[in-house]
């Protein structure tokens, strides 16, 4: 037998996530993966390629969106952990070119000499290096603000 027809109790609105630390712990292992994969691809290639820039800026704004909700915080923080990933991204890629070049062991280009990794990389940087610097961090903000929807 069916139950009587009546009137029912609206559905409870979903809740809204806001999780500060959640989603700044998510953005940051997003951060460290992506600045390590963005490294590897341009060791792999020995090319900047900016659209993998967008890429990072992109997956660190969505991990701190999904996870951290609308916290006002996380957009912002997204922007400055994507901006980070990529610089870390093109320092491991330089070092994978340098370690290649070389001869050394990466971890020894990277930690023993960093100087000479950044100074390569003050070097091979341009105009283009830095307008995807600004794109990922647009990425990163825009998609921490339309994963937290």
């Amino acid at each position: 037998m069916a139950p009587p027809a009546g009137p029912t109790a609206p559905a409870a609105p979903a809740p809204v996530r806001d999780n500060l630390v959640v989603g700044l712990v998510s953005a940051v292992v997003a951060a460290v993966v992506a600045a390590a994969l963005y490294g590897a691809i341009i060791g792999a290639t020995k090319h900047e390629i900016g659209y993998a820039a967008v890429g990072v800026g992109f997956v660190v704004g969505l991990a701190a969106g999904k996870a951290g909700g609308r916290n006002p915080v996380l957009p912002v923080a997204s922007v400055v952990l994507a901006l980070v990933a990529v610089y870390f991204g093109q320092l491991v890629g330089e070092a994978m070119i340098g370690a290649k070049a070389t001869g050394l062991g990466f971890s020894q280009v990277f930690f023993d000499h960093f100087d000479v990794v950044q100074r390569a990389w003050k070097e091979d940087a341009d105009l283009l290096t830095f307008v995807f610097f600004a794109i990922a961090g647009f990425a990163s903000f825009s998609a921490a603000k339309k994963a937290a929807l």
